[in-house]
């Protein structure tokens, strides 16, 4: 039997292959490296620029994108300027050698970031309307092709943990920023084949509110999209933890003889791979769950997942069998990050108002990545510091354990408060 796959199918797999290829090649490591260079105290304010700009800058470009200039084009300019910035983040460092401060590589990877977050949201704005254009259901079609996205994802991770450059590590070292940012420039050239998305500049007369692209704050009126909003910035507070911290957590336990040449402290970035493996398989699960359990289960399980997920690594070790723990924290990532995020993004695609659905998209981006990443950070530095684990590695399973409890708390009281909304009927 021929299997009928599109051209347009390939063409967004590889589009979403180099989006999060840009994003694996230093999100997960960057900890560590800031860590060897004497900046372990500031790893919170990378993380939480990320969760900072994403606050504004989803929600500008979506509107750039609904009203001002097609998406696709967007997304290219979006990534021009995030790999420019990135590069020089990796120059500055280069030059810099082991006198690297914290302001001149902050302000160059902040201006990165501040382009690059918005381009996730941008992605699915650009791969909802090619598959609308081809007559695909984004809800059955987009998973598989998104499923490519976490593939990229693992390979750059995999590139920055086996790859050495003048004999280290490229997880320990500052050439993680230049792979990132030379994959944005890639992605900026090949944004432009993607088919052109439209604009809604709109001839009649309209309201301040629509004329500036705000309308999608309007969906907060929806007594069922304002908790999802809510509770999506809730959960978003468990993004950026892992980001920030596992990393530099498994680099932690080379102080112990007992760990130095485990597999999980030598290749922590490989360990860490096994979550995105886990996602490529829980994309494909979320449109048989989004259809069998609705959003409010899957949601569940995500913010159980997390639970999970921090738990996991509390009580884990690199040696066998504690380090078997590791991988079931990874394996459980998946159904923490797949059933929330992207979920999510199908559930304000299919719920939102075709005129501002990129707009939508940002502001999803904004409650998550944007308000609940800046927040969950800033806290997870603050609990990091307070159990003094830079110090005092030992004290990392209280971190963790902490992690968990809000995480419960979160998923038990969307349990109560949320109720699963009824589909849409069918226009």
């Amino acid at each position: 039997m021929k299997l009928n796959i599109k051209p347009i199918s390939v063409k967004l797999a590889l589009l979403n292959f180099i989006e999060f290829a840009v994003w694996g090649a230093y999100l997960t490591s960057l900890g560590r490296y800031l860590g060897n260079i004497g900046l372990g105290p500031q790893i919170k304010w990378f993380f939480a620029m990320q969760g900072i700009v994403s606050i504004f800058m989803p929600t500008l470009m979506g509107i750039l994108a609904d009203r001002k200039m097609e998406a696709q084009k967007v997304l290219a300019m979006c990534h021009a300027f995030a790999g420019l910035f990135m590069i020089g983040a990796g120059v500055y460092c280069m030059t810099a050698g082991d006198a690297v401060a914290f302001a001149p590589l902050f302000i160059l990877y902040s201006l990165s970031v501040a382009f690059f977050m918005p381009t996730i949201a941008l992605v699915n704005s650009v791969a909802y309307n090619a598959l609308g254009k081809e007559g695909m259901d984004p809800v059955k079609d987009y998973p598989p092709i998104r499923v490519f996205g976490t593939v990229g994802f693992i390979c750059s991770m995999l590139l920055t943990n086996f790859l050495s450059i003048k004999g280290a590590r490229m997880q320990e070292t500052f050439f993680q920023l230049f792979s990132s940012g030379i994959l944005s420039i890639v992605m900026f050239a090949y944004s432009l084949t993607m088919p052109r998305c439209p604009v809604n500049k709109g001839g009649e007369k309209q309201s301040l509110a629509d004329a500036l692209g705000l309308k999608a704050f309007t969906l907060f009126k929806d007594g069922q999209f304002a908790i999802f909003f809510i509770f999506s910035m809730l959960l978003g507070a468990s993004l950026q933890i892992t980001n920030g911290y596992a990393n530099t957590f498994l680099g932690s336990f080379a102080a112990d003889p007992a760990f130095t040449d485990a597999f999980a402290v030598k290749n922590s970035n490989a360990l860490i791979a096994i979550s995105q493996a886990s996602e490529t398989l829980c994309i494909l699960l979320i449109p048989f769950c989004m259809k069998k359990f609705g959003i409010k289960n899957v949601m569940l399980i995500a913010m159980f997942a997390w639970v999970g997920r921090f738990a996991f690594f509390g009580l884990g070790n690199p040696a066998m069998p504690g380090v078997l723990l590791f991988v079931l924290s990874c394996i459980v990532y998946g159904f923490a990050f797949d059933f929330f995020n992207i979920s999510g993004s199908l559930y304000v695609e299919q719920n939102a108002a075709a005129d501002i659905r990129s707009s939508a998209q940002g502001l999803f981006m904004m409650m998550t990545n944007g308000f609940g990443a800046t927040i969950g950070t800033l806290a997870a530095g603050a609990v990091v510091e307070a159990c003094d684990v830079f110090n005092t590695p030992t004290n990392w399973p209280n971190a963790w354990y902490i992690f968990a409890a809000y995480a419960f708390v979160v998923g038990i009281l969307f349990m109560i408060l949320f109720k699963d909304p009824r589909k849409k009927a069918k226009a």
